[in-house]
């Protein structure tokens, strides 16, 4: 990572934490220059790769500042001022949530045409580590088995930039996970809905794949919404 790569991180963390909100102002250059130890130039090539992932924006006579988050392109940064906390921990997962809907609902519905044996056996035995981890009340051997079922369904969709959209946001579906399979009868539910999708998927049956993938989607909303502690 070259130092304005460096610079550039340490930016956006201060931008995570808070410290430079939306529409605050970054210091001047030779602010920041001094401040890191750095050049004029390093420090313009910082801010410029900000720019690139549309982090801040220059305006003429105001300086550098700081765009609202969801006016950024960059997947990265919109993931670390998710995990950061800036918004409501209930705010960001109604998002996740959203996103989860528009990946997963079509996913499942390929995948109950293009999805193989080993596919299915796989998801079966996905299910049967929830459970038992559920018995054992171990709870990060549930989310792990539990996200694991999905990865899998995203990956018999047959279409290879499924799971790379589902695995970008993988980080953030733990830390969710864990806060409703912490929960035995959210657990439980989980698991009838994992076993109605994989019944669709066995039978090939796409439109009720898809019926049971927003069920057990809109399950989650309401889960969460029960389980989310006020902010």
């Amino acid at each position: 990572m070259t130092m304005a790569e460096d610079i550039a991180e340490l930016v956006l963390q201060s931008i995570v934490d808070g410290a430079l909100p939306p529409g605050a102002t970054l210091p001047p250059e030779a602010d920041l220059a001094e401040k890191f130890g750095a050049s004029r130039l390093t420090v313009r090539e910082a801010v410029r790769i900000l720019r690139t992932q549309n982090v801040v924006r220059i305006n003429r006579g105001r300086g550098t500042q700081v765009n609202p988050t969801e006016d950024w392109t960059s997947l990265d940064a919109v993931m670390r001022v998710s995990a950061g906390g800036l918004g409501s921990t209930a705010f960001v997962a109604a998002r996740l949530l959203e996103a989860r809907r528009m990946i997963e609902v079509g996913a499942v519905q390929l995948a109950a045409d293009r999805r193989t044996d080993a596919d299915l056996a796989e998801l079966e035995a996905t299910i049967a580590r929830m459970r038992e981890a559920g018995e054992r009340d171990d709870l990060e051997a549930v989310v792990d088995a539990d996200l694991r079922f999905h990865a899998v369904v995203m990956r018999a969709s047959g279409n290879p930039f499924v799971p790379l959209l589902f695995d970008s946001i993988g980080p953030l579906l733990v830390q969710t996970r864990r806060q409703t399979s912490s929960v035995p009868g959210i657990r439980r539910a989980a698991l009838r809905h994992h076993q109605a999708i994989l019944g669709a998927l066995r039978h090939g049956d796409a439109h009720e794949a898809r019926l049971a993938m927003e069920r057990h989607l809109s399950q989650m909303d309401d889960d969460l919404r029960g389980a989310a502690p006020a902010v």
